[in-house]
């Protein structure tokens, strides 16, 4: 049966990633309509048969609280994480959870290395020294801290691999897992297992009362879940603390501490280092293993994601690294005078950093676009990116002054023209954004990958030699 109505589209949001296959399976089995939205849809944006008032669209599971809570959608489906995430630090929002679906993957979990002394709540509580956390989820991270009454602690934002930072550059993780079992095999020892990650259908609470959502809503009942339903999972038998293993006594016995990419900057990497004669056994191919030892007997190699190296390195946990330039760029838009810096362009994973817009605005640079906004025709600027300080400092150095920047997790250019107005990301040959019909008004910087080292370590005699030894090879083998 199709639902005929003459009222504004309803708009949906819907997961890509853990929760896209069973909440299209749930949606099928409600007889939602939304015969292409499954895995292999290369589509962002999807309509109903059954509704023709809904206009669905496909993010990051990671936008969809942050969207559903400014307005830009209706209804969207996303894990409890990160609408506890949201929620942590904007309680007012406007974010409502409608109901939790049927669909349930994992839960979040406060784990110490299985070789810390931190082997129970009590022993977090009672540390005397600074404790600190990763996480992909800060705001809840630093609110179980202050549960916990830690004197003293330090949470660290991280975009992913958790488990590849303690014991030795954090104390305490907080992360989303399978199950306890899956912690443990990646060396870590389950302290809590803070909350189960259900899906959620989440609302914004000013549409929950608009003409066409009834329907939509009781079409949906049919994928809630009952109370009787919602018992946790059982939890598995805790672990205790290990002795240091030689392997981990060996790595982290090493003078140097140097960071690697993973993702889709590893094989450049590793065909630099290759070229140079750096060696570093079990980087290459599908490696599972985040230490590694190098060649040189002093160095101690960690792979781990670009985006999070600048600060790692600024903290003293790493004393080089291989990042982007637009990941340094945007640290040091937040951090100006952290002791990071740039020791040598690699000349690989050349992006650019732009700004983009519709091609329907009648605006071709900046200058344009300030005298546009400034006008009234678009307040606020509604700006998507990943590099949120870099978007906030392109801004504020251009003297566009009515805008609110969203932070994004990936496939940002989906954004426009529905949800964002402009778009500052990255792109290497542009493509992508004209099949999106997104004209660039402005380069703000070209990027490629290249070595940061830590400021204080290039200060220690012994560390600033092995870290211009690394240096000078790579230099030698670029391409």
């Amino acid at each position: 049966m199709t639902v005929e109505t003459n009222v504004r589209p309803v708009r949906l949001a819907l997961p890509k990633g853990r929760f896209l296959t069973s909440t299209s399976s749930l949606l099928d089995n409600a007889g939602f309509g939304l015969d292409e939205y499954n895995s292999k849809t290369r589509q962002y944006r999807l309509t109903s048969s059954r509704f023709p008032c809904v206009r669905a669209k496909i993010l990051q599971e990671k936008d969809i609280s942050v969207h559903v809570s400014v307005g830009n959608y209706d209804l969207g489906i996303c894990g409890a994480d990160w609408v506890r995430e949201l929620k942590a630090r904007y309680p007012a929002s406007d974010l409502m959870e409608v109901s939790t679906l049927k669909n349930r993957d994992g839960a979040v979990y406060l784990a110490s290395s299985v070789y810390s002394d931190l082997t129970s709540l009590d022993s977090v509580a009672a540390s005397g020294r600074t404790v600190r956390i990763v996480s992909e989820y800060p705001n809840i991270a630093n609110m179980l801290a202050v549960r916990l009454r830690l004197r003293r602690f330090r949470v660290f934002p991280i975009w992913g691999a958790a488990s590849a930072y303690p014991p030795e550059s954090a104390d305490l993780v907080v992360m989303w897992a399978k199950s306890e079992r899956e912690l443990l095999s990646q060396g870590l020892l389950p302290l809590r297992r803070l909350f189960d990650v259900d899906a959620l259908l989440v609302a914004n609470s000013d549409s929950l009362g608009a003409r066409g959502m009834e329907d939509v809503l009781r079409c949906l009942a049919g994928t809630f879940r009952a109370d009787s339903d919602s018992a946790d999972t059982q939890d598995e038998p805790a672990a205790t603390s290990e002795p240091m293993n030689e392997t981990l006594l060996r790595w982290q016995a090493r003078e140097v501490r140097m960071a690697v990419p993973d993702g889709h900057q590893k094989t450049p990497a590793t065909e630099l280092f290759e070229r140079a004669g750096l060696d570093i056994p079990g980087y290459a191919g599908k490696t599972t293993e985040r230490r590694l030892f190098g060649g040189p007997e002093w160095l101690a190699v960690k792979v781990i994601r670009p985006q999070d190296m600048p600060l790692q390195v600024a903290s003293g946990h790493f004393d080089i690294a291989v990042t982007g330039q637009d990941w340094l760029r945007e640290h040091l838009s937040c951090f100006p005078s952290s002791p990071v810096e740039e020791l040598l362009d690699l000349g690989f994973g050349k992006v650019r950093v732009v700004a983009a817009l519709s091609e329907d605005i009648p605006v071709n640079t900046t200058e344009e676009l300030r005298d546009f906004v400034a006008r009234g025709n678009i307040r606020p600027l509604r700006v998507a990116s990943e590099y949120t300080n870099i978007a906030d400092k392109y801004l504020r150095d251009n003297h566009i002054v009515s805008y609110k920047v969203i932070p994004t997790w990936g496939a940002s250019e989906a954004f426009l023209p529905d949800d964002a107005d402009l778009l500052v990301d990255n792109t290497q040959t542009g493509k992508t954004l004209v099949e999106n019909r997104l004209k660039i008004i402005d380069v703000i910087l070209r990027s490629s990958a290249c070595v940061i080292a830590n400021r204080h370590s290039m200060e220690e005699p012994a560390k600033r030699d092995k870290i211009a030894s690394i240096v000078s090879l790579l230099a030698g083998a670029i391409e």
